[in-house]
């Protein structure tokens, strides 16, 4: 058997990495299908935490833009990743991937509560642990939950998965086709350089606690593990 290239991972995945090709909310097939990828990681022995966003049931932003105060917009978002984790849990659990979600915003009957020592004890269990909720407090992106739980947990790398691109590029590759594809990176080129990787707080969060980030696409079969595996792909930031 390979031999994991890191021992502890948060896996960050977008809303719409599980909506599927309609791009809003849950597709089963879509759930059920990266829920065998990931198995196939558990099953190599990686402690493996995931963060899932909400933007395929709703966004922040959308709030704002429909004259919504941005906390409550936001609190809504928190909510959308519970539903989300929830999802992903169930997918989990009917292939055998034994799973505790946890929520920054309090739901006892849904979610067992943020608890850091808690959730490395699930991990070091063999359980997958789902980030719900964000931080719990309202400003703050899903990639920002990202950087700070990995810095919490001790992450060996966050592994953020993308839907239609396979790394970070100087310009949208769906829309200039001249943009070119970065394969190394540090934090500051992509704060000094604005590329549209994770916004400026959890940029800065995970080069602060010198947090490798890889950055691939997910809807390429076997992609989680290659990552796992250690193997070149997408684009790697590390450091300063």
């Amino acid at each position: 058997m390979a031999k994991p290239e890191y021992k502890r991972v948060i896996l960050k995945l977008s809303g719409e990495a599980i909506a599927g090709e309609k791009g809003y909310g849950i597709d089963p097939a879509t759930i059920k299908d990266i829920a065998e990828e990931i198995k196939e990681v558990h099953a190599l022995g990686v402690e493996l935490a995931i963060i899932v966003g909400g933007g395929n049931i709703w966004r922040g932003q959308t709030g704002e833009t429909m004259g919504m105060e941005r906390a409550q917009a936001d609190y809504i978002g928190m909510l959308a990743t519970v539903m989300n984790g929830l999802a992903l849990q169930d997918g989990l659990e009917n292939v055998g991937v034994p799973t505790r979600v946890q929520t920054a915003i309090s739901m006892a009957e849904v979610a067992e509560p943020y608890i850091r020592r808690r959730a490395i004890r699930h991990l070091e269990k063999g359980r997958v642990v789902i980030f719900t909720g964000g931080t719990g407090s309202p400003y703050f992106s899903t990639d920002t939950t990202a950087a700070l739980r990995a810095a919490e947990i001790n992450a060996d790398v966050i592994m953020m998965a993308k839907n239609n691109v396979d790394g970070v590029y100087s310009a949208d590759p769906n829309v200039d086709k001249t943009a070119t594809k970065y394969e190394e990176l540090t934090y500051l080129d992509v704060i000094n350089k604005s590329l549209n990787v994770m916004d400026t707080t959890a940029s800065s969060l995970s080069m602060d606690n010198e947090i490798p980030l890889v950055v691939f696409k997910l809807n390429e079969k076997g992609n989680i593990k290659k990552v796992v595996l250690g193997e070149k792909i997408g684009t790697n930031i590390r450091g300063k």
